[in-house]
C-alpha cells in the first residue's frame, strides 16, 4: 500500500511542527545516562579547547559553531556555544521545566505549552506546535515532553527533554542541553538534538522543500555562485540548522530577561536577533510576531483553548 503525502496546505504546519521539535541526543534509543559531573565538565572544556579556531572564526559574529548530519531514518545538529551569562545563572535558569517552556515559546510555531507535575522528579512538558500566525488550539499538535535534570552541580548542568512520539510518523525526540563556566564569568554550552521519522513524514518532508521550502537554506556554506555571493546547504539539513539556530537565541534572550516582568524585552530580543540572520530565518513581520506571542502568553496565563 502506497503512501500518499498530506494535502500541501498542511504540509508547513506539519513539518515545522515536527523539525521544531527536532532537538535531543540519540534518536533511536533510550537517553544514555548522565555523565559524572566530573567527566561531563572536563568533556565540555575539552570541546570548548578544541573548538577555538570555530569560535573565534565564523559568520555568525557570535562565539558558536554549529553542526548538522542527516541519515536516511535521522535528522541531528549540535550547536557549541559560549554565552555572555554566568554558569549559575545559565544553570538555574535552564534546570526547571516551566523555564523550558518559556524557551520554547519564543519560537514562531510554539503555541502553547504547560507543566504537569513541577514538583515531582519527572515533570511533563505539554507542548501546542502549530503555524507562525494565531490560530486555536485545537489546531494545533500537543506533544508531551518528559523531563529530567541529569545535573546541576557547581560546574556542570544536564538538562534534558523526551518524548516517544510527535506529529505524523516521528518519535524518539531527544533534547538535551549541556553547560559548564569558562574564563570571564562566561559559560560553555552544547545544545543537542534529533529524533527519527518513518514514511509518513518522509513524504511530507519531500513535498515541503519541493514547494513552499524550495527557497529555504541554512547555514553552512557550499561554496559561492557565479557572481561570488555564499551559497548555502538547502533540504534537511538547511530545516534543522534553521531551528538550531533559532533555539540557541531563545536560550540566549530567556537568559537576558528571565522574569515574566520581562516578557516583552525577551519576545523582541528574540526576534531582532533572528533577523541578523534573515536569509534563513525571517518568516514575519516584527509586530506581527510581538502581537502573536503576546496573544498566546493571555491565552495560557487565561488558561483558555
Amino acid at each position: 500500500m502506497k503512501h500518499a503525502p498530506p494535502p500541501l496546505r498542511h504540509l508547513r504546519a506539519w513539518l515545522l511542527a515536527s523539525l521544531f521539535l527536532a532537538l535531543g541526543a540519540q534518536a533511536q534509543a533510550p537517553a544514555e545516562p548522565a555523565a559524572e559531573n566530573g567527566n561531563g565538565a572536563a568533556q565540555l572544556r575539552a570541546k570548548y579547547q578544541a573548538l577555538q579556531p570555530q569560535l573565534a572564526n565564523n559568520p555568525f559574529k557570535r562565539r558558536i559553531s554549529l553542526e548538522s548530519t542527516e541519515n536516511p531514518n535521522k535528522l541531528a545538529g549540535d550547536i557549541y556555544a559560549v554565552v555572555d551569562h554566568p554558569f549559575a545563572q545559565v544553570r538555574d535558569g535552564m534546570k526547571t521545566a516551566g523555564n523550558w517552556c518559556e524557551v520554547l515559546m519564543l519560537h514562531l510555531n510554539t503555541k502553547h505549552c504547560v507543566v504537569q507535575g513541577a514538583d515531582s522528579a519527572s515533570p511533563t512538558l505539554t507542548v501546542a506546535l502549530g503555524r507562525k500566525f494565531d490560530q486555536p488550539l485545537s489546531e494545533a499538535t500537543a506533544v508531551k515532553f518528559k523531563f529530567q535534570q541529569a545535573a546541576a552541580s557547581a560546574d556542570y548542568l544536564d538538562a534534558r527533554l523526551s518524548a516517544d512520539e510527535g506529529p505524523m510518523s516521528t518519535r524518539n525526540y531527544r533534547i538535551e542541553l549541556t553547560g559548564t563556566p569558562i574564563d570571564s564569568g562566561k559559560t560553555f554550552i552544547h545544545l543537542s538534538y534529533s529524533y527519527a521519522y518513518g514514511t509518513a513524514a518522509r513524504l511530507a518532508m519531500s513535498a515541503y522543500l519541493a514547494t513552499l521550502g524550495s527557497d529555504k537554506v541554512g547555514f553552512t556554506s557550499t561554496g559561492k555562485d557565479a557572481e561570488g555571493k555564499p551559497q548555502y546547504i538547502g533540504g534537511v539539513r538547511g530545516v534543522v540548522e534553521r531551528n538550531t539556530m533559532r533555539y540557541y537565541l531563545a536560550i540566549d534572550s530567556f537568559l537576558d530577561s528571565p522574569v515574566p516582568a520581562q516578557l516583552d524585552k525577551r519576545l523582541a530580543a528574540w526576534f531582532d536577533a533572528t533577523e541578523q540572520y534573515a536569509r534563513q530565518l525571517h518568516e514575519v513581520d516584527r509586530a506581527d510576531y510581538l502581537a502573536m506571542k503576546r496573544n498566546e502568553y493571555r491565552r495560557m496565563k487565561d488558561g483558555g483553548s
